[in-house]
């Protein structure tokens, strides 16, 4: 492993097996790690937020990359087995678990990267929505089959896409099952960019590697304005965009990002 990669670890709390961590730079790899498909289950949903809450308080993590282990998964979704005997205590305490964590991983204060590696179904693909970015590998097919089985999505999936592809699209794929390929999501965008088998990890790596070049500050401001607009008009925010233009000027980095640029160096981020 070379110096640039380390194992992560991220506090006194279990993980489990089926979440791995690394860290590359300034950015967090989180694998999905649940052979064969990469399923969501309770413990994984818990660890996923405690994480998060994490590398929020860490002043040395700018971004994060999620993706799935193997060659075949990013991930399946939730394991129906989960909700066979119909226990509607279970169902719901699993809808908590799915939309605490998936709105963890939306809030996060950096810019989170899906490296979609292969199929994202069901709440794996919500996992992707819940990222500010995704890369699809050109293998990887997405899909929300839920209402095949007699459910619907139950962590975000109704909201975040038809924000992202609009309500036609959402509605072929929520209410008509469809299942799209890489292009067509690139195409539709719901994925920014498209790359070969085995490259997702590595693009979005690079990608994430981008944003350390950014003020960890000024993105952290930035984030919530860009999407506010999901909840209110774009006249909503003008003035908190100007309010915390203003704010900046209280941050140690905003002081290194001007004094770099008119010294013609690299600037040194200290995350606050």
């Amino acid at each position: 492993m070379s110096k640039a990669v380390e194992t992560y670890h991220p506090g006194l709390f279990d993980l489990t097996h089926k979440l791995t961590v690394e860290k590359h730079g300034h950015t967090a790899l989180i694998t999905i790690n649940h052979p064969p498909a990469n399923t969501w289950e309770r413990d994984a949903l818990i660890g996923l937020k405690q994480l998060l809450e994490h590398l929020n308080r860490d002043d040395d993590i700018y971004a994060l990359v999620v993706t799935g282990q193997g060659e075949k998964f990013f991930s399946a979704g939730a394991d129906l087995e989960l909700f066979a005997d119909g226990d509607k205590a279970r169902a719901r305490e699993m809808a908590r678990h799915f939309g605490a964590a998936f709105e963890a991983l939306r809030d996060f204060r950096g810019v989170s990267i899906a490296a979609i590696n292969g199929y994202a179904m069901g709440s794996g693909l919500e996992c992707a929505l819940a990222c500010d970015l995704r890369i699809a590998e050109r293998q990887a097919l997405l899909a929300m089959p839920e209402a095949r089985v007699g459910l619907l999505p139950c962590a975000g999936a109704t909201q975040l896409l038809p924000w992202l592809v609009g309500e036609g699209w959402a509605k072929r794929m929520l209410l008509c099952g469809e299942r799209i390929d890489a292009e067509t999501a690139l195409r539709i965008g719901l994925v920014e960019q498209v790359v070969d088998s085995g490259e997702s990890r590595g693009h979005a790596l690079l990608l994430a590697a981008k944003v350390a070049r950014q003020s960890p500050v000024a993105v952290r401001a930035l984030k919530p304005l860009i999407q506010g607009a999901r909840e209110r008009g774009p006249n909503a925010w003008l003035a908190a965009e100007r309010e915390r233009f203003v704010d900046l000027f209280d941050a140690e980095d905003t002081r290194e990002g001007i004094s770099a640029f008119l010294e013609k160096r690299e600037p040194n981020w200290r995350n606050r």
